[in-house]
Formats: C-alpha cells, structure tokens, sequence
C-alpha cells in the first residue's frame, strides 16, 4: 500500500511539473501572439520575449515563429542582447530573446548596437550620449517618452522634475499699477486672492494653478520687458463669459466666433498693462483625444461667496494653459519631456500642450504662428510649486541640465516660502517655489495639501 502511495505522489509531481511547464510556454506564446497583433496593428515597432536559456530557447523558438508568422511579423534570435539602462545589465546575461519586428527594425537595432559599441569604444558611452542610445531603444520599443524617463530613473541616477513632487503650476506677471492688477483679476474675473506678501498676490486660479502678481518695481522683470505669455483660461461657458466682459468694457484682441467641427474655441482678452488672456474651450477632436478626459476630472472653480466680484454666479474655470514662444519647437519639446519629464497631452502641430498638474498646463508655440513672436525678454516667471525643491535643486545643479540664475535657494521673509530660478534653452524664467506653514500662507497650504 506505501508503495502505491508512493509511486501515485511521484505521478503527481511529475504531472504538476508537466503542466507548469505547459502553462508557462502557452503564457509566452500568448504574449508572443498579442505582441504580434500589435506590431501589425502598427501600435509597436519591437517586441522582446521572455529572456530563455539556449536550450529553453531552441523548443520555443519553433512555436513563437509560427504564433509570429500569422501576423506577418518577423522573428530574430538574439543571443547578446542590447544592453542600456533602460533594464538592469543582467537582465539577459546568459540567456536569449526573441526580436519581433517588421520591415527595416531589426536593421536599425542592430545599428543601434554598433553605434553604443563605437562609443564603448571611443571611451565615449557616458553623459547624454549614453542615455540616447537608452532613448533610442526605448523609442525603438514604442516606449512613451514619460515610460523612457521612468526605467531611466530605475536603473541610474537620473531624475526629472517630476520625481520631485509637482503639487501646483504658477505664474508670475508683472505690474506698474499692482492694485490696479490685483483688483481686475479679483474683482473683474473673480479669482480668490490666498495670500497678499504686498509686493505679490498669489491668486487661486484652478484646482492647482495659480497666478502672482508682482510689483515691477521689485521684481525680477520690468513692466516694459515683453509680454511673451498669453494665459489660457479654460472654461465651457464660453458665451458667457464673452457677453461678461463685453458688458465690463474689458478690451477683446480677437472676438467670439465658434466654428463647427474645430478642436476649440475661444476668444481673448487684454489684462489691464497687455498681458493676453484666451477663454477657450477645447471640443472632441481627435488631437483632444488625451486632453479632454483629463480636462473631465477636475471641477470648475467659481469665485467663493465671500468674494468681492462682479463675476456672475457660476462662471468659472476648470484648467489653464501657459502659452509660450519659442522659435526651436522640437528641442523645447525635447526639453519638456526629457528635462521636466511632462507628457504631452495635446499635439496641435505647431503647438505642443504638456501637462504639468492636474489642471495646470504649459503650451510651447512656435513662435511664426503664434499671438507672439521670439523675444530675447519676456516679462513672465513660469513656475511649478514642488514637494522637494532642495532635491531638485540639487539635481539640477550637479547635471547641469540648465542654466540657474542663483547658487543656491533662497528663502523669503519669515520662512514663508524657498524659490530658485533657472533659465529655458530660450530664456524664459523658470522659478521653482515651495511654501511653508505662515499665517499668510493659510489658504495657499490649504488648496496645495488638497482640502477644498
């Protein structure tokens, strides 16, 4: 009887091997197969296999080729593996992947590898040559720029300001008449006034954006620099709104004039010393196809009761968008997405739109088409509010990823704030701010730590 028993146990371990084994081959052919459709569907360029031993390799091989083929999708046994930092090093150490892969790809990857290794060879393979040859895989993989920067920071060192904790987008414009400002934002457009340090009001102008006004005269621009900003506000009442402002005797650049079937609308508007402001609504479209789910999760914010305006009741905004001008649009792109790690949200051809916060967005434009064209100097600060400003900082400076205007961050009167400012490849401000608990920073702490 122990024999039996013995013997039906050892069956058992052998069928339960057996059909681990058959279970792991259907999961990688399954994933071999939906690989497959999606490189056909145009949706991948490459695809890599689980990493298997040679022998592993050789029973696979013939099954993955078949999956593959009734896609029309070609399959390369590598036995040396392309080794970025995209992946820890030993991620195929001693073991083989399958390429998958249509038309001229498996060219330009093994081009990739001679390049990386005619660098290795220089003694050249650090610094930004090393991660461009990490970006190309992963471009080369359909990787996002945002999923490139994600494995990046995995595997080495690097960061973007996006590891640092973004809780607000900012923006700082510059005035001669600062009451004068500070009473058309507040009491014309209704925005809630969080914190008043004299020389600058911050000002509530969505969820998580927000609006400085600062006194020219002690401030890092003047008011007769260029204004080379236009501010988006964005909001579904844009008729409105329109009718508001026309009531208030508010100066309109160009009118209200909604067309059928366009991606947006919207009209814009003069603040009281130039600066542009664009009411927009954004429509479905299929360049709109990202921006308007992330458009639908966030609430439009009207003025509080309290508020002294002139607003009517339930006109509000939802997001804004920083319009900026650039004459070089694919290297601010590049700048964006692999310096401050956003991701784009809506590709308008000749303008970018990336998102910064949940309701915070920047537009890089090119500056031919644009409300503005190049200037050398703008009258405008674009900041991001961050939880870690002192790691970011510090990140900058050692990487010298940009250019910074000071040595080190500084910290405002009484301890209600640290800022440091750096520059864009184009020159514009970047200031990058976080604010400690004040009494004057009541409201301000409140809206960034979530509390409505």
């Amino acid at each position: 009887m122990a024999s039996r028993l013995g013997i039906f146990s050892m069956l058992l371990l052998l069928l339960s091997c057996v059909n681990k084994e058959d279970n792991e081959k259907t999961y990688r052919l399954g994933a071999i197969g939906a690989f497959s459709e999606a490189i056909d569907a145009g949706v991948k360029q490459l695809a890599l296999s689980a990493t298997l031993t040679k022998d592993e390799m050789d029973k696979f091989l013939p099954d993955a080729t078949e999956v593959a083929q009734k896609h029309d999708v070609l399959v390369y046994r590598e036995p040396d593996l392309l080794v970025t930092d995209l992946f820890p090093e030993d991620v195929a150490k001693d073991k083989e992947v399958l390429l998958l892969y249509q038309g001229t790809t498996k060219d330009q990857y093994l081009k990739l590898k001679a390049d990386k290794e005619a660098l290795v060879k220089e003694g050249k393979y650090n610094g930004k040559s090393r991660e461009e040859i990490s970006r190309r895989f992963g471009r080369m993989l359909s990787y996002s720029p945002q999923k490139i920067n994600e494995l990046l920071a995995q595997n080495t060192s690097f960061r973007t300001m996006q590891d640092f904790g973004i809780q607000a987008t900012n923006l700082f414009l510059y005035y001669q008449n600062l009451d004068a400002a500070t009473e058309f934002y507040t009491k014309t457009l209704g925005f809630e006034l969080l914190a008043d340090y004299s020389m600058a009001k911050i000002l509530r102008l969505t969820s998580d954006s927000y609006l400085i006004l600062v006194d020219a005269a002690k401030g890092m621009h003047t008011a007769q620099e260029p204004k080379t900003v236009a501010l988006a506000l964005l909001t579904d009442q844009l008729e409105e709104w329109y009718k508001y402002l026309q009531s208030k005797n508010i100066k309109i650049k160009y009118d209200y004039k909604p067309k059928e079937g366009g991606a947006h609308d919207g009209f814009v508007a003069i603040d009281p010393e130039g600066y542009l402001l664009e009411f927009e609504t954004f429509k479905q479209h299929p360049e709109n196809e990202l921006f308007l789910p992330q458009l639908s999760k966030v609430n439009t914010i009207t003025p509080p009761p309290s508020q002294n305006t002139t607003v009517p009741e339930g006109l509000g905004f939802n997001a804004t968008i920083t319009w900026l001008y650039y004459k070089d649009i694919p290297a601010m792109e590049k700048f964006y997405q692999e310096v401050l790690g956003l991701p784009l949200i809506a590709d308008q051809g000749w303008a970018k739109i990336y998102q910064a916060s949940a309701s915070g967005y920047i537009g890089l434009v090119d500056e031919r088409r644009g409300m503005h064209s190049y200037t050398e100097k703008k009258a405008v600060n674009v900041s991001f509010i961050l939880k870690d400003i002192d790691g970011w900082f510090q990140y900058v400076n050692e990487s010298k990823i940009f250019e910074l205007r000071e040595r080190e961050v500084s910290t405002g009167p009484e301890n209600k704030y640290r800022a440091f400012v750096g520059y864009d490849p184009e020159g514009y401000f970047m200031e990058f701010d976080t604010f400690y608990p004040h009494e004057d920073n009541n409201l301000l702490i409140k809206y960034l730590s979530g509390e409505e």
